[in-house]
């Protein structure tokens, strides 16, 4: 038979997928819905959403090379950096208690809210001086 579970996850991963697929982050959404209406764990949230986002960034590194949108030459400038900090990072969660990551997420989440809210106000009257 078809198991419920598989569909609330098949589910959750379109939620997803929506923003993620318009650039906004599908683990801003996909991690608080695995936790809280799925029970799964904190360290089993992100190790999913870091597992998800690895076909997501292949597709759409593909789309950006096919529109010329990616200077090849600054590659190694972001790879570099971004292997490092995403390994250490890794690491670093391991070893974290699922309590305290979730409110280090938590707090990484009102960070980001604050930022995009108040980089709106700040575009908006850029708009209005440019007028």
């Amino acid at each position: 038979m078809f198991d419920l579970d598989f569909l609330w996850f098949l589910i959750a991963g379109f939620l997803a997928g929506i923003p993620g697929g318009m650039g906004m982050g599908g683990g801003t959404v996909l991690i608080p819905i695995l936790i809280v209406f799925l029970g799964v764990t904190q360290h089993n949230a992100q190790a999913v959403n870091l597992i998800t986002f690895i076909p997501m960034a292949i597709v759409v590194l593909i789309f950006h090379f096919k529109n010329k949108l990616v200077k090849v030459k600054d590659l190694l400038w972001l790879i570099i950096p971004a292997v490092v900090f995403g390994v250490g990072a890794s690491l670093l969660a391991t070893v974290i208690k699922g309590e305290i990551l979730k409110r280090i997420f938590g707090g990484f989440l009102i960070v980001l809210s604050v930022i995009q809210f108040f980089s709106q106000k700040i575009k908006q009257k850029a708009q209005k001086m440019l007028k």
